[in-house]
């Protein structure tokens, strides 16, 4: 059998061919990878139906690559002195030997073989990949390299290349593509979600979002910026000349051995071209409703939006809020082969097995109301809306509700009754909403504490007074914080828990918003059926030990 045909071959019916599966077991896995996502293969394992050796060597066959046991394969020192450290471990990926001219390197996604076309720009040379176990990989990369290269010496490598006339000649040198690596991956293991390279007069300030704060790392040299920005540029397929006008475009590449897209804009200032990446990780967000770390009611709630068979559901709040993890959580829910799943998006964030996703195109007039008309066509139930902008989608939203489908969407609201006022001043008439509209989510993100500093303390008069009234239920309470650690960069602080604030529509809240009441009033209506604003989850949240009243109040101001 060639190679071609062996890539086009699923891996359950690889595995079932070699008589390691039986049909039963496929199906179940595959009913489970509908459910939670993922990958196939990692189910097959956790259901305890395949070993680790077993399911690598199928991925090989899939993918075309020879699988190799690292245990008895000792890398050659002319392979391992044709990679560099940092290169090694950033992409995660061990030199074995040189085969003639091509040098043969352990890989550990099989789906991941762009990893290669760096490694044969980095080395300018042949590269040829061989499947390995990952775990083994990574701890013989060590063992081979010694730990990883730090920023300060990758940055001090960079400078000396930095100084070509040639910005584009300065990206192509290996020690540029070594430094820009080492950003991405101290990036990633630092679990940030956008990279900021900012330009001034006399300095290139690198600065990562981690938790929703800016952090400032060390900074190379200012005369390295032309060079790492033509880096991006090159990596991400934009123009390199132009400098004068914003691009969009986007990475992929493996960090750690694992893929990870980037989306990069870049963004021309007087003292320079910046840009900014944002970090979209797979593997490090989980889109399922039980890992959204909801309160018992709240997932209740939620779980019964997705049983629907029509209506439109809206999750609002401000940029970077988790809206998109949210609604994606949801679509997984009902994600089965007898649910229909279209998305319209802008971009699409995460590919997810099962829904049929469609970006959207402004530059050639794709927009997501004429998308949207062609997916009524496609006989979907489920449909979800990356945003809701402007009044032709909010009409063609609210089409598809009435025609008997079930719409999710995002619009750009401070709190769950202002959506209604949002969709009145895109144009939608308040019949239209009442009869459609069936829930509002508004969510925002609060740090959580520390695990590894957590400690307790009771809280003073004062800061109880900042919460007004909310704050009676804290009084005598022990409540939580963190003091401070190297796993939480000393902030007190790591990742962040979501606090919901969810209003389902009853008849008293269809009438009011029929007859034109202000958000006021609708707030006032929806607290007094039940709805606990987000003032109020925060608190809730605060004497779980979750989070604090400091990141309450920020996150809350005005509710």
């Amino acid at each position: 059998m060639s190679p071609k045909s062996i890539v086009r071959e699923l891996v359950g019916q690889i595995l079932k061919g070699q008589g390691l599966l039986g049909e039963g077991q496929i199906q179940e896995a595959l009913g489970a990878q509908r459910k939670h996502g993922g990958l196939i293969g990692q189910h097959l394992l956790a259901l305890g139906s395949l070993k680790p050796d077993q399911l690598n060597l199928a991925l090989a066959m899939q993918a075309g690559l020879e699988a190799v046991d690292l245990t008895r394969e000792e890398p050659t020192d002319d392979a391992i002195e044709r990679l560099d450290s940092g290169t090694a471990h950033a992409f995660g990926v061990l030199p074995l030997r040189m085969d003639g001219d091509t040098l043969v390197v352990a890989i550990a996604d099989p789906m991941n073989v762009a990893v290669l076309e760096d490694l044969r720009f980095t080395t300018g040379g042949k590269v040829r990949g061989v499947l390995g176990d990952g775990e083994l990989l990574r701890k013989l990369v060590t063992k081979c390299y010694g730990a990883e290269t730090s920023l300060k010496d990758a940055i001090a490598d960079a400078a000396k290349a930095g100084g070509e006339v040639n910005p584009e000649d300065a990206a192509a040198s290996a020690p540029v593509v070594r430094l820009l690596n080492s950003i991405l991956h101290r990036a990633i293991r630092d679990r940030a979600s956008d990279v900021h390279f900012e330009v001034f007069p006399n300095e290139l300030r690198i600065r990562y979002r981690v938790d929703g704060s800016l952090y400032e790392i060390e900074g190379p040299p200012a005369h390295l910026a032309s060079a790492l920005l033509a880096r991006i540029k090159i990596m991400s397929d934009l123009d390199i000349a132009e400098t004068k006008v914003p691009q969009d475009g986007r990475i992929s590449l493996a960090i750690d051995g694992r893929p990870v897209d980037l989306r990069v804009a870049t963004l021309p200032g007087i003292s320079g071209e910046g840009a900014v990446l944002r970090i979209l990780d797979r593997s490090a967000v989980s889109l399922e409703l039980s890992a959204l770390g909801l309160e018992k009611r709240d997932a209740a709630d939620i779980r019964g939006l997705c049983k629907l068979p029509h209506g439109i559901v809206l999750v609002t709040g401000p940029t970077g809020s988790g809206k998109t993890t949210t609604l994606y959580a949801i679509l997984s829910e009902i994600n089965d082969p007898g649910t229909k799943i279209i998305t319209v998006e802008d971009p699409v964030e995460y590919d997810i097995d099962g829904l049929v996703q469609v970006p959207i195109n402004e530059d050639i007039g794709v927009g997501y109301s004429k998308v949207l008309r062609t997916v009524l066509r496609q006989d979907p139930d489920k449909i979800l809306i990356g945003e809701i902008r402007d009044e032709d989608t909010a009409a063609t939203a609210v089409e598809a509700s009435l025609t008997g489908h079930t719409v999710f969407a995002t619009v750009h609201t401070n709190d769950a009754p202002s959506a209604v006022t949002r969709l009145v001043d895109m144009g939608v008439e308040p019949f239209l909403i009442t009869a459609t509209l069936e829930a509002v989510i508004a969510q925002r993100l609060v740090r959580s504490v520390c695990q590894s500093c957590k400690d307790t303390y009771e809280p003073d008069e004062d800061l109880l007074r900042e919460l007004g009234a909310d704050a009676s239920e804290l009084k005598g309470a022990r409540l939580s914080f963190g003091r401070g650690c190297a796993e939480c960069f000393h902030t007190g602080y790591r990742g962040r828990t979501a606090i919901y604030e969810i209003m389902k529509m009853d008849r008293g809240l269809r009438d009011a918003i029929g007859a034109k009441a202000s958000t006021a009033e609708l707030r006032r209506l929806a607290i007094s059926s039940g709805m606990r604003t987000l003032r109020e989850a925060g608190i809730h949240r605060v004497l779980e030990g979750k989070t604090t009243i400091e990141e309450v109040i920020r996150e809350t101001m005005g509710h």
